[in-house]
Order: structure tokens, then C-alpha cells, then sequence
């Protein structure tokens, strides 16, 4: 990485403003008051969620847990799915209140969006890269509370000045008298006062870990196999299901035939659902096999004759006639220029999470507990409720780590599966999916067809752009009240309506194009900003050319008044040696983007051989994502962030026939392997702004600057995902050269 980004925190008012920013999926129009949500003070739940674990003597808020002996726990608000937010959320808690990170076990937090519900998402939810810049005045403040709180309480004891007391490694310290206390002699105490009214952040010379790598507190763990995710849970009496569900989405069970699964060893029994059946076994292996014994018959349902080929008809019929809403207009189109238009398509994904789906859920005595790992809590337990008619009050969830999210976690369909199993039992079921059940019944990522337009002056610099977009609508299900009422969706705009360019006129619609029932599309990390972007930045290099300018040159001029973002793109085109001579069929292409609250460029250098191959030889990224909390973890969310972004735009499309998902495994929905990645440098710029978003940036910009690389190198421009291998293969003349040439050698 380039030199460690310095912190400078900005005044408390500058982090509030900061959640203002967009939101990778925006949750606007929600029905929970902002004073519900979590907050660093003291919340009327407080004492009773205290209470419920374990009744610690200091407990100043939601966040923090202080036993006698000097114990500190951290109460996690988000989940941890791999993207580090346990490190940074620790980091800021422990930097205000003045302990090491060695000092601090941490520990999910339950279910409940008075206590850990995100301002920004109205809930308890882990997603859209807000995590940090959600929480970052939250948790800073919580630090503070219980660090004011502590000071309070020694000071009192002691007879001296709270100003005249630090606290340090889990202690209170007096330097005049070189007196100090523990935090566990001062827990009870500090317990018994007020909740401060206002307290003071550290000013940035006193912070010790913000803005410094940090090493993941659960990466030992993780490395020993310690760590438990919702896969490893086991329970006493426990047995284990394996699921499948009809095969044809949106159709249902018609019979079961299980004599042959029943005489198995292990097999304990065969359960039922509408649209599926899962065997149950004393262990994973019996409940496979069990499966794979039974005769199912199945009702194919309305999708039965539904394939890719149909979708993609539909959706360009949408697109050339469906009445589309106006997202945001500036300024007209200009009578004169030239018209310059392009088509970009996009298949829907899969998520293919390391972890597949999985719950385990014991429903007894009229309650019901659940172990998973989810990144929407409280609408898991909810669900639940729903399903078995009980209070929500008689719903646990315990979460877990969760092995890989990408969005699929934010939904809780393999919670309810596994709810509606385990109440015909009576010992605790974990429901397990292979991975073959999790991609054909994953909740894709839906597919887009735009219409991109500019009209260009003699020179070839925009005058007008229009993005005509045509999708599904994932907010459209996931929370209906967040679109707007003349019915636009902000997620299927984003990063265009919002592009970071000086374009004088503009014009951005979306067409809504609903899929059969059974057919559900979900959030995909990158979301909005992953669709735009890779339409917006391909379309500018086509105009680049048209204009017979650089690309780097052409973004330069139209990023003039955007002196923050322009920056990335200089140190981006100096790292990577942008202009350099280079062989034959190697080129490089670029992307920038400010989603998700940051601001990002990508360039990328790769080879594309006369047989159609694309090998990725460097990449260089520049973030700009305000105050870096963990420039180490930042770096890895960028690196891992492209190669899943990267993967996605070489290989991965989902398609159906007979409205099946044909994809099952890796063997068919690949991803980048080792020896395919190219090195990733990764540079963070130096910023005093609010803190943006990480997780989500560098996917949403790597399929741009791959087409643009891949044009680069051959002249073929590809509007379509994933790249088409067969439209890169050179010319036939090329080709015998090439084989002569690799005939020669060998016989040399």
C-alpha cells in the first residue's frame, strides 16, 4: 500500500452529515423513527438487554460490557461475514475508551433494531457498505460515554479534577499522584452514575489505532478452526436435514416415494413441504444419501417452458416499449450534435457463498431458537414468528459468523425453510443445502438490458446522456415502501444519476420489468452502482474513441470541477504506467465510480491471446473512502472486492430451461483461481471526509475496466456479460501464425 493514510477526525457534525451519502440499496420511506435506533447514550432497552447478558456491573450502553474482574466485551451491531467490520467496530470503540484490542473479546449482539438498528438502513442491517460510515459516530461515542463514565467514577474516589485523568490499557490513570485503577475495580461505580449528556471525542493526536493497519481480532481464531459458523453448530439430540426443492422455480411437490431412503442406516425420517422434501439423518452423510433414495414426483408449475432466451425477449420488448419513470433530469437534449447509442446487457448471478445455506432450529414448549448466520436478525426472527404464530418475544436467534454474504444473507428464506421442517419434530434440526440446492434456488441478481445515448459536439464531448435502464426491481420486494411514489427505484439508478462527471445535460429512466412468479431476484454485492457503472464507464470509452481522445484524457477533462475524484484517477494512470508501449494484444482499461459514499478508480492490464483467452496481468486501484479506520482491512476488501467483481464478468451468468437454474457447482459457475489473478495494488488516499463504504467498491468497477482493457488490446468492444471468448479469437491468418510458431518451437 502506499503510505499509511493519515487519521484527522472531523467534528461530530461532519460524521452525522455523513450518513446523508448514498446508500448502496437505499431503505428511505421506513416506519422506525430515527430515536429508535442505536445510539452511543443509553436506550430505554439498555438494561433490560444487560440484564439478559449476564447482568455486568458496567454496561453504559448497548455496545459495551464491563465484569468486575476488568473484562471487556463488545457487543458487535453488525454481522461479520469476512469483510473485517468486527475489527474496524472494535478499533473505534477501544480507541474512545482507552484498552487494547488484545483486551477485548467480542460477541454477536441479538436481535433487536431499537438497540443496533443503522440509521442509515432503519434496521438491524448488515449491507449496502454501510456499516462504517453508519456507525462511525455511534460507536466513537459509546467509547466515550463509558471512558467519561470510568473517569468520572476514579475521580470521585481519588478527590481530584476529571480533566487531570486518562484512561489507558483498560485502566484509569492520574499522572500528578501516578495513581491509577483498573476498569473492573471502577465497573461498579461507573455503573451507578448517569448517563453523560455530551461527551468529547479524542482529538486525533490521542488515537493510538484509527487510521493504522490493524491485525482482524477473529483471524486466529478463524486460522484454528475455533471459529464457529452457522455450518458447525451442534446441539445435544441434534439431527441433521438435507433439502431439495423442486427443481422447476415456483412448482411444487406432487409424492414422495421413500421405502428405499427409510431401510438406509442413519435415516430418521422423511419430512414434507409444499414445494419440497428433506430427509433427515443422525448425521450429514445419512441425510445425503437418504435424499438421493427417494422417487419424487413434482408439478412443474407456470415456469415449466421458461428459459434464458425468453427472458432476454421479454426484457428487450420492456425495454423498447415499457412506459419508464424519470429518475432525474438536468437541462435538454440539444437539437443539434451527433446521436451516438449502445445496447448493454447483463445476466442475472448467483451468489455461491463459501458457506451454503444453512440453519439450526429447535422448536419446543411454544418458543423457538435459532442458530444461523444472517445479516437481517430481527426480520429473520420476525419470519419465524410469523410462520409458527408465536409472540415475537418467544423467538431466539443466536447469530453466527457468516461464511460469505454478498447479499444472499440478507434474505431469510433458508431460515423459514428451516423453521417449517423443524416444527414437525421434536429435537433441535439443522437444515443444511449442498451447494448444487443453494445455485439453483439462490435469489439472483437480476438481469438489465440499458439503452445508453449521447449526443457529442464536432469535437466529441458530450453535450446530453441518456440511460434508459430496463430490470426487475429488487427493492421493489425487499421493502416496497422505499420506492418512490411516482414508483422509481434509486437502487436500479445509482451511480448515474449521481455520475461523477461534469455532463451538462442528462437524462436517466428506468423501465420496470416484473419476472414470472418463482422467479426472485435479490441483492448481488456491488448492487446498483455494480450495473451502472460497468454501462456508464464502457459507454465513455466508446465516446473516447469516437473522439479519437485517451481515455485517461478524455475522463480528465470531464472530471475538471471534481478535483477530489480526478486525483484517483492521476495516481491511478502513474502507478499503473498508464501510455507505456505495450506488446501486441495487451491493453489496459479504466473505470471510475463514487458509489457507496467513496470514490474509486480502477485500472487494469491484460493479454488476450490469439485463441480468446484473457489473462489478467496487473491491476492498480485508488480509493478515496474518507477517514480509513483500518487501512489493512481496506486493502483486502479492495483487493478480494475486484477478483469477485473480475470472476463475475469472465464467467458467471445464470440461465435457465424448463425454468430451471442450470447452473450446480463451481465445475459450471467458475470463479477467478489462483494462478488466473493478477497482482492488485492498491493505493488509499489521505482524506479528513466522512467515512464511506468498502465492502461493495471494487466489484462495481471491475467489469468496466475489463471491457475497457479487453478493447484495448483486440478493438473489440463487448456490451454484453460475461465476455464472449469467441468474438476475441483472432483472425484465422493470425491464428495459423501463431501455430506455425508453436510448431516451429517445438521441433526446435
Amino acid at each position: 500500500m502506499s503510505d499509511t493514510p493519515a487519521f484527522s477526525p472531523a467534528r461530530r457534525q461532519v460524521l452525522r452529515a455523513g450518513a446523508g451519502l448514498t446508500v448502496g440499496f437505499v431503505m428511505a420511506g421506513l416506519a422506525k423513527p430515527a430515536s429508535a435506533l442505536m445510539s452511543g447514550h443509553l436506550q430505554p432497552g439498555d438494561a433490560a438487554a444487560a440484564a439478559a447478558d449476564g447482568a455486568p456491573p458496567f454496561a453504559p450502553n448497548a455496545f459495551i460490557r464491563i465484569e468486575r474482574d476488568g473484562r471487556v466485551r463488545l457487543v458487535m451491531p453488525m454481522v461479520e461475514m469476512g469483510q473485517g467490520i468486527y475489527t474496524g467496530s472494535c478499533m473505534l470503540l477501544a480507541d474512545e475508551l482507552g484498552v487494547e484490542l488484545s483486551q477485548i473479546s467480542v460477541q454477536h449482539s441479538p436481535p433487536s433494531d431499537q438497540l443496533y438498528g443503522m440509521k442509515l438502513l432503519r434496521g438491524q442491517i448488515t449491507g449496502g457498505s454501510t456499516s462504517t460510515r453508519a456507525s462511525y459516530a455511534d460507536l466513537r461515542e459509546a467509547g466515550a460515554v463509558a471512558r467519561t463514565r470510568l473517569i468520572q467514577a476514579a475521580a470521585r474516589r481519588w478527590r481530584v479534577k476529571e480533566d487531570e485523568c486518562r484512561t489507558e490499557q483498560g485502566r484509569v490513570l492520574h499522572a500528578a499522584s501516578g495513581r491509577s485503577l483498573g476498569f473492573g475495580e471502577l465497573a461498579v461505580a461507573a455503573g451507578q452514575l448517569p448517563d453523560p449528556k455530551t461527551v468529547k471525542l479524542k482529538p486525533a493526536g490521542e488515537l493510538r489505532l484509527i487510521g493504522r493497519p490493524m491485525a482482524r481480532v477473529d483471524a486466529a481464531d478463524k486460522v484454528s478452526g475455533k471459529t464457529q459458523f452457522g455450518l458447525d453448530v451442534r446441539l445435544p439430540g441434534m439431527r441433521v436435514a438435507v433439502v431439495q426443492a423442486c427443481p422447476t422455480l415456483g412448482g411444487k411437490l406432487l409424492s414422495v416415494n421413500d421405502q428405499a431412503a427409510r431401510r438406509l442406516p442413519g435415516v430418521v425420517d422423511v419430512l414434507r413441504l409444499a414445494d419440497a422434501v428433506a430427509v433427515v439423518g443422525e448425521h450429514f452423510w445419512a441425510a445425503k444419501r437418504g435424499l438421493e433414495a427417494l422417487e419424487i414426483r413434482w408439478e412443474a408449475g407456470p415456469n415449466a417452458g421458461y428459459s434464458t432466451e425468453q427472458l432476454r425477449a421479454d426484457l428487450a420488448r420492456s425495454q423498447a416499449s415499457g412506459k419508464g419513470v424519470v429518475g432525474k433530469e438536468q437541462g435538454r437534449r440539444p437539437a443539434g450534435g451527433t446521436l451516438v447509442q449502445a445496447d448493454y446487457h447483463q445476466p442475472m448471478l448467483a451468489h455461491a457463498t463459501m458457506e451454503p445455506p444453512n440453519a439450526t432450529v429447535h422448536v419446543h414448549e411454544g418458543r423457538c431458537e435459532i442458530w444461523t448466520g444472517t445479516q437481517v436478525p430481527m426480520r429473520a426472527v420476525e419470519s419465524a414468528a410469523r410462520l409458527l404464530g408465536l409472540p415475537v418475544a418467544q423467538v431466539t436467534l443466536h447469530n453466527q459468523y457468516l461464511g460469505g454474504g454478498f447479499g444472499r444473507r440478507l434474505e431469510y428464506d433458508m431460515v423459514d425453510q428451516a423453521v417449517l421442517l423443524a416444527r414437525q419434530v421434536r429435537y433441535p434440526l439443522k437444515l443444511v443445502w449442498t451447494r448444487e440446492e443453494d445455485l439453483r434456488h439462490d435469489i439472483v441478481r437480476p438481469p438489465y438490458h440499458d439503452v445508453i445515448s449521447a449526443v457529442v459536439d464536432e469535437q466529441g464531448w458530450p453535450l446530453w446522456l441518456g440511460d434508459r435502464i430496463c430490470s426487475p426491481t429488487v427493492l421493489g420486494r425487499w421493502r416496497p415502501a422505499a420506492i418512490r411514489a411516482d414508483g422509481w427505484d434509486r437502487d436500479a439508478g445509482e451511480s448515474v444519476v449521481d455520475t461523477p462527471y461534469g455532463l451538462p445535460n442528462f437524462r436517466v429512466e428506468w423501465v420496470r420489468h416484473d419476472l414470472p412468479p418463482g422467479l426472485v431476484v435479490g441483492w448481488w454485492r456491488g448492487v446498483g452502482a455494480l450495473h451502472n457503472l460497468f454501462v456508464v464507464e464502457g459507454f465513455l470509452d466508446e465516446l473516447a474513441q469516437r473522439a479519437k481522445q485517451d481515455p485517461v484524457a478524455y475522463r480528465r477533462r470531464l472530471l475538471q470541477k471534481n478535483d477530489r475524484t480526478r486525483a484517483l484517477l492521476d495516481l491511478a494512470a502513474e502507478r499503473m504506467g498508464w501510455g507505456e508501449q505495450l506488446p501486441a494484444r495487451v491493453g489496459r482499461g479504466v473505470a471510475v465510480g463514487e458509489p457507496f459514499g467513496s470514490r474509486i478508480c480502477a485500472m487494469l492490464e491484460v493479454e488476450v491471446t490469439p485463441q480468446g483467452e484473457v489473462r489478467l496481468r496487473k491491476a492498480v486501484v485508488v480509493v478515496d473512502c474518507g477517514i480509513p479506520v483500518n487501512p489493512g482491512s481496506i486493502e483486502a476488501q479492495i483487493q478480494g472486492g475486484l477478483l469477485f467483481g473480475l470472476s463475475a464478468a469472465l464467467f458467471s451468468e445464470v440461465t435457465l430451461k424448463n425454468g430451471q437454474i442450470q447452473q450446480s457447482n463451481f465445475n459450471d459457475y467458475r470463479v477467478l483461481r489462483l494462478d488466473e489473478t493478477p497482482t492488485v495494488e492498491v493505493h488509499v488516499m489521505k482524506s479528513e471526509a466522512a467515512p464511506g463504504g468498502v465492502g461493495e467498491l471494487a466489484t462495481a468497477v471491475a467489469a468496466p475496466a475489463l471491457v475497457n482493457a479487453i478493447h484495448a488490446a483486440t478493438g473489440v468492444r463487448l456490451r454484453r456479460l460475461p465476455i464472449d471468448r469467441k468474438a476475441l479469437i483472432a483472425s484465422p491468418a493470425l491464428l495459423k501464425q501463431v501455430a506455425q510458431g508453436a510448431d516451429d518451437k517445438e521441433q526446435a
